[in-house]
């Protein structure tokens, strides 16, 4: 056996420290859509010509997903926890948002995405987003229905929830600036 594989998971569980999981459990798939948008965050990340300060801030993000991943081990193996999601963390994004709206007209139409790489790789970073979000709420309930045990903090769900519109707004920023227009769905 490797350092990369260990052969243990080939029926379908994951052990972590002591504990076993089965490998289709809510815990599992948001550990797992955590990890998905932090890699998807990477790859538009490591796109040749995108803008310093959406890198710059991609990365912010992709280091609050992992402080949120963080909690969700911490609650799953009952670990110690270490940092949490912050009001100010939801506030910075908040912030970045408003800039983008007061550069940008908020769409009040959904967008065929597509017309543009940068912002059609942000769109389905805002979708997986959205996975995640509901993913954790999903694990929130599911920890209230156990026993007494601690949860997902209300600023947890706060922030993946701005984090979309985040997504959104950096996907629109980038749409006006390729000066290229965007697309509605016709209904036809």
């Amino acid at each position: 056996m490797g350092i990369f594989f260990t052969g243990k998971g080939d029926k379908g569980h994951s052990k972590v420290g002591k504990v076993k999981m089965d490998k289709s459990c809510v815990e599992a798939e948001v550990l797992g859509t955590l990890d998905e948008l932090n890699s998807l965050l990477g790859l538009i990340k490591s796109q040749k010509e995108l803008p310093k300060d959406i890198k710059k801030h991609l990365e912010n993000v992709q280091e609050k997903l992992f402080i949120i991943q963080a909690h969700a081990a911490a609650l799953i193996f009952k670990g110690k926890q270490t940092a949490k999601i912050t009001t100010d963390h939801i506030k910075e994004l908040e912030a970045i948002i408003e800039v983008l709206e007061k550069e940008i007209k908020p769409a009040k139409k959904f967008i065929l995405s597509g017309e543009h790489e940068l912002a059609a790789w942000l769109d389905y970073a805002r979708a997986v987003s959205r996975k995640v979000e509901r993913e954790v709420v999903r694990f929130k309930k599911t920890l209230r229905r156990g026993s007494g045990r601690a949860t997902v903090s209300p600023e947890t769900i706060a922030f993946l929830n701005r984090l979309s519109s985040f997504l959104f707004a950096l996907a629109r920023s980038e749409m006006k600036k390729s000066g290229k227009k965007e697309k509605h769905p016709s209904y036809k």
